[in-house]
């Protein structure tokens, strides 16, 4: 496969935007800079492997050249440098040709995660309770910063959660979440039941990547915004003040809460971002089901009613069926440690872009 041809209309297409950025007419314009910026930004490290490549093919040209010139001293050095610098051209070329396939554009944003009790009734908002505190102990792994955006407990007092909607904010996360979205099914005994028999139940997962202003425009008149008094924990704010914001998108009828914060200008703030996020969503779930034949099988195709994984606790066992792996170590995962199966399904996705770019 010749990458050559679409590694020089890289380095031109990063060259015209260099161009661009430094015109006057647009450095006056905000939005247009901003689009730019990011545009360099995803074309930077593919132009500044490509100009890695070319150098290493220039030396080992004049190594070879040195070769040829009749002075055992020097034919001695050029030979040595070229045993160093010929291996490094094929890992050059294996690195290029990753940087070329499709990258996701959403890929080094932030995430806002929703997560809900599926079927099995309290044993479902468990599970949700579980879900939670896996990716909140990944985060701090990660030393990633989670923010609660709402929550609806369980209403029986176990601890558990009917929803969880939360954001994660750090760049690049949606890389490593973007596998999450979908049905996570969980087999164990449940604490309620007596009789020790294994139940299934199941939670949805869905990770949505945050948007920038320039991405999602919201006409004030589309919006409906009310203010009602807190329902969670919080202390006597609870009963005093209408701190908790409702918004709901009147073209969309989308719903948005927030009431985790004090401050009811902090959840109209946060509410908005997450209703942004929730019509940026939209519209990516409707390209994502126009192009469903082209996107079928792909490990990230965000299919929140697929069931992705079954977590299965009398044999430690996490099975993830989008690539058929099976892990026996459900306690450490659900710990946190989900760094094989991420990297798994990174994987997967990149051989799968391989096989398409080329076929």
């Amino acid at each position: 496969m010749n990458i050559e041809p679409k590694l020089q209309s890289i380095e031109q297409e990063f060259l015209e935007t260099e161009k661009k950025m430094a015109d006057p007419a647009v450095a006056s314009n905000p939005r247009e800079l901003q689009l730019l910026g990011k545009k360099r930004a995803q074309l930077e490290p593919v132009v500044e492997k490509y100009r890695e490549y070319r150098k290493a093919l220039s030396d080992i040209e004049e190594a070879r050249e040195l070769t040829k010139g009749g002075d055992p001293e020097m034919e001695a050095l050029a030979k040595e440098e070229l045993s160093e610098l010929e291996p490094k051209i094929e890992n050059f070329t294996k690195e290029l040709t990753l940087l070329l396939l499709p990258q996701d554009p959403n890929d080094e944003k932030s995430v806002v995660v929703e997560i809900r009790a599926g079927t099995g009734g309290d044993e479902a908002t468990l599970f949700a309770a579980d879900l939670f505190r896996m990716y909140t102990r990944f985060c701090e792994r990660q030393r990633w910063k989670i923010e609660i955006i709402d929550s609806s407990s369980n209403t029986a007092g176990i601890g558990g959660y009917k929803e969880v909607i939360f954001r994660i904010d750090s760049h690049g996360a949606y890389s490593k979440m973007k596998f999450e979205s979908g049905v996570h099914r969980v087999q164990r005994v449940p604490v309620t039941e007596a009789s020790g028999r294994i139940h299934t139940s199941a939670a949805t997962v869905a990770v949505m990547p945050e948007v920038d202003d320039v991405e999602v425009e919201i006409r004030p008149e589309d919006l409906k915004i009310d203010t009602y008094r807190s329902s969670g924990a919080g202390g006597q704010h609870v009963n005093m003040t209408d701190s908790a914001v409702r918004i709901t998108h009147l073209p969309t009828g989308i719903v948005v809460t927030c009431q985790d914060e004090r401050s009811q200008i902090k959840n109209r703030a946060r509410a908005m971002s997450y209703l942004k996020v929730k019509l940026y969503d939209l519209e990516q779930q409707k390209q994502a089901s126009e192009q469903a034949s082209e996107r079928r099988g792909m490990i990230g195709s965000g299919d929140r009613s697929e069931r992705v994984r079954t977590y299965n606790f009398p044999q430690n066992r996490i099975t993830d069926h989008r690539i058929n792996l099976t892990l026996y170590k459900l306690d450490a995962y659900l710990d946190g440690d989900l760094y094989e199966m991420i990297d798994a399904m990174i994987l997967a996705e990149q051989t799968q872009k391989l096989q398409n770019l080329e076929g």
